[in-house]
């Protein structure tokens, strides 16, 4: 049952000058069909009173560039400060393409090999270190890979607090399935950081984020962020405030916007932030997906229900393929943020949505359907709710 909401806050779409946004008069959809500014305004605000959403940010993709980005409803409902295209939300798991992205760099400088086990890196066995002393007695963690860690395959499990022993245990040979893993993120990035002897919070600035233009992103908070920032909401629209994060973590630590993030994907459609070979590997499927949900990721119910897109992960993103050609895609999912991004690499077109909300989620499929007329989404497989379902409620 819910509590009770703040409609004005989602009913009204914050005014912010033109020039904050990226946006034209209508937005060329996947089919070559046109929707209008007004429509889409329309469709966000709609869907934000109807799903009791805080906050939304979207920024849509035409011919590898921004065509329209543009933030909806409040920052800080208390306060009635808007959402901007400029304020700090924690990215969630939207971090992990990032991260990987940051490490196929190391990759085509060699530093980094793919294939290469990961406990040769190190310095010790990997049991030896406090936060691995769990797998001791498992000789299977000597056959992780960085790929693996990438794909999702390791057999480690999301995260062990979320397990019934609340420790860390390969679950199946690695390699051998998808189970998405933000345990296998945090090793690889203890992994880039033994070889690279920089903190990963360094090696994004470096890499990343200073050399794209994403000025207001870090992987810890700020003092800076502190004039421009949102809080997020849990489901009943109650404030959970801002992630002041101290502490770096590539599985969903970082703190950026919507004009950053959307500078991040727009280089990852041009193809101007890897090289060519590198970019190609990075969304090839590494390996197949046929589990019924992404989450419980150690579920082992399967179906052959997404067969026909190819649903399958490449390194750092989810893959599928449409008449549209490949579409990459990644979900980012923490208590007050939900986000999603998908872009398809034929037209080189896509839609970015930001929410500081929990209930940010019931909005995706109803935005993506409207805005692109992209009817692709395995919804049930990434556990989000068909608009078509919502709209009769």
């Amino acid at each position: 049952m819910r509590l009770f909401w703040l409609p004005v806050l989602v009913l009204t779409v914050i005014a912010i000058p033109a020039s904050l946004f990226a946006q034209k008069s209508s937005i060329v959809r996947l089919d070559g069909s046109n929707i209008s500014a007004a429509e889409v305004d329309a469709t966000v605000t709609q869907w934000m009173e109807k799903a009791h959403v805080t906050g939304v940010g979207i920024a849509v993709f035409d011919d590898g560039k921004v065509a329209y980005l543009k933030t909806y409803g409040a920052r800080d409902a208390e306060k009635h400060l808007p959402l901007t295209p400029d304020s700090v939300m924690t990215a969630a798991s939207l971090t992990k393409p990032v991260f990987a992205t940051m490490v196929m760099q190391l990759v085509h400088e060699h530093i980094i090999d793919l294939d290469r086990p990961i406990y040769e890196y190190l310095p010790k066995p990997l049991p030896e270190y406090d936060a691995y002393r769990d797998l001791a007695g498992d000789t299977r963690y000597k056959r992780i890979t960085m790929r693996m860690l990438l794909d999702h395959t390791s057999g480690l499990p999301n995260w062990r607090r979320f397990t019934d022993a609340k420790k860390l245990k390969i679950y199946f040979e690695p390699g051998s399935r998808f189970a998405y893993s933000g345990e296998g993120i945090d090793l690889a990035q203890m992994i880039v950081e033994t070889v690279t002897k920089k903190p990963v919070n360094d090696l994004m600035k470096e890499r990343i984020f200073h050399p794209i233009g994403m000025d207001r992103t870090s992987m810890v908070w700020e003092e800076r962020f502190e004039h421009d920032y949102a809080n997020g909401y849990d489901e009943t629209g109650k404030s959970l405030g801002p992630e002041r994060r101290k502490s770096s973590d590539a599985a969903g630590s970082m703190q950026t916007t919507l004009r950053d993030y959307a500078e991040f994907v727009q280089q990852m459609l041009s193809g101007t932030i890897l090289d060519k070979r590198d970019q190609e590997m990075m969304l090839s499927p590494q390996i197949p997906i046929h589990s019924k949900h992404e989450f419980p990721s150690l579920s082992r119910e399967t179906t052959k229900e997404n067969d026909n897109i190819h649903l399958s992960y490449g390194l750092g993103w989810g893959l599928y393929f449409t008449n549209y050609g490949k579409a990459f895609f990644k979900e980012g999912h923490d208590e007050g943020w939900r986000h999603y991004v998908v872009c398809f690499d034929k037209p080189k077109a896509g839609m970015l949505i930001m929410t500081n909300s929990s209930n940010g989620e019931d909005i995706y499929d109803g935005l993506l359907r409207t805005v692109l007329e992209d009817t692709f989404t395995p919804l049930e497989w990434e556990g989000f709710k068909d608009s078509r379902e919502l709209a009769h409620r």
